[in-house]
């Protein structure tokens, strides 16, 4: 009795089917519908159960003059899809304007809808097009050959989580609305069965599966928001929330926010890594620098049980989970993958299974070689498995990690940015088709291949056409100040470091260069202040500010038989030593492995310890970082190219 129903965007665009749907009563807030139609192709759709999850107020926008509105619930399988759609008397292209269902919980019995779960559960939606709320019907309609001109569906995504253990089928495409526009997913595969499916099933202890934090509507990583979603909908009690790293600390008060604030946050998972750090054997790496805890707002580091001092002595980090899609650029062994790192001249490391070189681009400090050990870390840490994964658990997941690929399709101001002819870099289909291990270049192999057909549109005298143009056009001036805008890049840890001198006068593309992605070909850390005091963002200190942090602190004190770091001198403070906590080297503090640029516009926030919000955020930071001096015009162009991957 009373699962949470599964809503799904689902995009329909052309004729329409016909139905006739008959009234079958009133239960709550929900019209209740027995569907019995044929569709489009001949075939008879048997009768099923549908519920009209009403209570609708409207937005913005000027409406066309007439016109009907519908909610409706439609089972897909065992996915469901939540479907507005418009029949104006007269078409209104490009109309924007937005849409909220609220307080729109109906309990249904189960004799009432049998085979559908029983709770419906809605939170908001943005349409493509101008409505009244008075026009919002519930009736028995007929649609009948209907023209594509005046029948259109907004695609939109409503509680899109998927719960582990739910069993429903992912399609091979399916789309999902956020802030920007929407974001496709694209199984290569084609259909997943998710019952069963080590990704999906929650194998560990604690309610969890590998899906709870790789989310597809977030780009198959998580954002705040939906984060703070799950936590308002199910009072704190999602397995997402668990103790083990979904608290600032385990050991804090169960039920408060305040015990879970730097995943509500700032989406943070806590990661507890071994001090000293550890070989593959087993044995001790001996760190070149000493480490002490500054600050410990979640009490973490210092605990008895959890922390430095405790029996099987950690460090606790917070950092972002990383998208699992466009995994095969990850893993790639082209370009700069050899048998030693070029940051640093150490040996790189080998696959044991396969003793094959690995790209070293994987987590935000490297410390897995490859999905097969990232997957059984995972199983054991996240999810708290008892054991070890099967060697089918682990192939399943795999399988699944590897042909799965998302990326920003559509745009509210760009709009499809998957049309014929368009920017051969963006959508799902170009990273599937993409070559892996590619260095790119500004002349012949462009990172993200946008082509010029953005670069200058004419007008066409139709303000909204012309709206998307221009903005069109700032996407094109964007992706050429990422990639053209040269600035003094200076004292970068393993960028300035390698032969090009500092400072140096290169591009944002010169750090961000692999083909389709924006990481880095191979050995992807580099150090740049996200992490790293003086640039780290930092809670101000000002009697007019109430903002507190709750990210530790940490003074690391290179020792005396080595070197300095470079550019931060023998004792650095930091929010997060990085890929240090691995191999145990000074001039590795702070640096964190670059993430993959695709799907940005779903998972905020950004950096791996979420300090940047927002886009824009990001963009300044890099501004403040190294003095570029970008224009107003130049951050928002900027802005705009990222928010279309």
């Amino acid at each position: 009795m009373g699962r949470e129903i599964r809503i799904d965007s689902r995009l329909k665009v052309g004729t329409g089917a016909g139905g006739l749907r008959q009234t079958l009563g009133w239960r709550g807030d929900a019209h209740i519908y027995k569907d019995d139609y044929d569709q489009p192709d001949g075939h008879h759709q048997e009768p099923h159960w549908l519920g009209i999850c009403h209570s609708l107020s409207l937005g913005r926008g000027q409406p066309a003059e007439g016109g009907r509105v519908r909610a409706e619930l439609e089972p897909i399988g065992r996915v469901t899809a939540l479907t507005l759609s418009r029949y104006p008397r007269r078409p209104s292209p490009g109309g924007r304007g937005s849409a909220e269902l609220r307080n729109a919980i109906s309990d249904f019995g189960a004799e009432t809808l049998p085979g559908l779960p029983t709770r419906c559960n809605i939170n908001t939606l943005e349409t493509t097009m101008r409505i009244r709320p008075y026009l919002f019907l519930l009736t028995a309609l007929v649609l009948l050959n209907s023209s594509p001109r005046i029948f259109r569906s907004a695609a939109f995504t409503i509680n899109a989580w998927w719960t582990p253990g739910s069993g429903e089928l992912i399609p091979a495409t399916i789309a999902y609305d956020n802030q920007y526009g929407s974001l496709t997913m694209l199984n290569t595969s084609g259909d997943v069965q998710t019952k069963g499916h080590a990704f999906f099933e929650p194998i560990g202890t604690n309610g969890r599966a590998c899906v709870t934090c790789h989310q597809p509507a977030d780009g198959m990583s998580i954002s705040v928001e939906t984060i703070r979603d799950r936590w308002r909908v199910t009072n704190g009690s999602d397995p997402l929330f668990a103790a083990v790293d979904g608290k600032n600390c385990p050991d804090l008060p169960d039920g408060y926010p305040k015990s879970h604030s730097l995943l509500l946050d700032k989406g943070l998972i806590r990661v507890s890594l071994p001090w000293p750090p550890k070989r593959p054997d087993g044995n001790d790496v001996k760190p070149e620098f000493t480490l002490e805890v500054v600050r410990d707002p979640t009490g973490c580091n210092n605990s008895s049980v959890y922390g430095l001092n405790s029996q099987s002595p950690a460090v606790s980090v917070y950092r972002r989970p990383r998208p699992a899609a466009n995994l095969k650029y990850v893993t790639a062994d082209g370009f700069g993958v050899g048998r030693f790192i070029a940051k640093n001249g150490q040996p790189a490391e080998r696959d044991p299974e396969t003793g094959k070189l690995v790209q070293m681009n994987m987590m935000a400090d490297a410390r897995e070689v490859s999905l097969r050990s990232q997957a059984r870390s995972a199983a054991g840490g996240h999810l708290q498995l008892k054991g070890a994964l099967t060697e089918t658990q682990l192939e399943q997941i795999i399988a699944f990690e590897s042909q799965v690929y998302a990326a920003q399709t559509s745009h509210h101001e760009a709009g499809n940015l998957i049309e014929p002819g368009g920017p051969p870099a963006l959508g799902p289909a170009a990273m599937a088709e993409g070559r892996t291990g590619v260095l790119g270049n500004n002349i012949t192999n462009f990172v993200f291949p946008m082509g010029d057909k953005w670069k200058i549109l004419s007008r066409t005298g139709n303000a909204e056409r012309d709206a998307q143009r221009a903005f069109r056009e700032s996407v094109a001036r964007g992706h050429d100040v990422f990639f053209f805008r040269t600035f003094w890049i200076k004292d970068a840890m393993h960028l300035n470091t390698v032969g090009l001198g500092n400072p140096v006068k290169r591009t944002c593309s010169t750090c961000h260069g692999m083909h389709m992605t924006g990481m880095d070909t191979a050995n992807g850390w580099m150090e740049v202040g996200t992490t790293n005091l003086p640039w780290a963002r930092e809670a101000p200190v000002s009697p007019w500010s109430s903002e507190t942090t709750d990210l530790p602190l940490f003074k690391l004190t290179c020792n005396n038989a080595v070197a300095p770091h470079p550019f931060l001198g023998r004792v650095i403070y930091t929010q997060d030593p990085g890929r240090a906590l691995i191999s145990g080297k000074c001039n590795d503090i702070g640096t964190i492995v670059m993430q993959q640029f695709r799907g940005l516009a779903a998972r905020a926030p950004y950096f791996s310890n979420g300090s940047a919000l927002n886009l824009r955020e990001l963009v300044d930071f890099y501004d403040r970082r190294f003095n570029i001096q970008f224009s107003e015009q130049e951050r928002q162009d900027m802005v705009n190219f990222l928010s279309t991957l």
